[in-house]
């Protein structure tokens, strides 16, 4: 994908100042950044950097020390994670969790109770064209899944949620190329069509050829911001992945 040139106008998420801790530990500093309206913003840092707990922070899964949160004009600044989902965030967490003891469309009607305490019914058409992998094995206990179908299935459980920002934290932990890049493709079809995208991944190749605008987080502070495209071929962004070897992940594994 071409890095736009241009950011778009309305800003959907703003984080400003954010500090969260854990005990006496604060492990962001004063963060800000932006998400704007059909963004694909792509948030990239070494192991530990912070990037997760940011994600937490905005969810509303663990309490900020202090900072602001907006979103489409709403403070969720102290928003509890069912606020949050209600307000159109959804978080997608690392390592492909699903109700393993649950079929596929049990889970993904999981992913509508936010809004339908029953479950809607209704979503599912549209999610299964979007992950036909899915509809094939709707009856199947998710605990029969391969490691990539699992995570595939964790992606659709937001996505039916009908969220306006859709954040999806490291999707790519052990799973092979062909499923890393199948996701990647359906978020940024999701993206084409006017969903914004906040993607946490430590693979740097394949996260900037998908996104439009990207951060650099580095112990828990915005080291460094631009397209894509410049992002991707900054010094700054070569010294903080092994030392000066920006980490490709094309030997990712099943």
């Amino acid at each position: 994908m071409t890095a736009q040139r241009q950011r778009p106008p309305e800003v959907l998420l703003q984080v400003s100042d954010l500090h969260v801790a854990y005990g006496k530990a604060e492990v962001v500093h004063g963060l800000s950044m932006q998400v704007r309206a059909g963004e694909f913003v792509v948030v990239l840092g070494r192991n530990g950097a912070g990037k997760s707990t940011v994600m937490h922070a905005i969810s509303g899964l663990v309490p900020k020390r202090s900072g602001t949160v907006t979103f489409a004009g709403q403070d969720l600044s102290a928003a509890s994670p069912r606020e949050t989902v209600l307000a159109g965030i959804v978080q997608v967490l690392e390592g492909h969790r699903v109700f393993q003891t649950l079929s596929v469309e049990d889970n993904l009607l999981i992913g509508t109770y936010a809004r339908a305490p029953r479950g809607d019914r209704s979503k599912l058409d549209r999610v299964y064209a979007l992950f036909p992998e899915l509809a094939e094995r709707r009856q199947q206990m998710a605990s029969r899944l391969s490691g990539g179908q699992q995570q595939i299935l964790a992606v659709a459980q937001g996505v039916i949620g009908d969220p306006k920002l859709l954040i999806l934290d490291e999707p790519s932990g052990g799973l092979a190329p062909i499923v890393i890049d199948r996701i990647l493709d359906v978020a940024s079809q999701l993206c084409a069509s006017g969903l914004a995208i906040l993607l946490v991944e430590q693979l740097v190749e394949k996260a900037l050829r998908h996104a439009h605008y990207g951060y650099l987080v580095e112990t828990g502070r915005i080291a460094a911001e631009d397209f894509s495209g410049a992002l991707g071929e900054g010094d700054l962004l070569q010294r903080v992945f092994l030392g000066g070897h920006a980490h490709h992940g094309e030997e990712a594994t099943a």
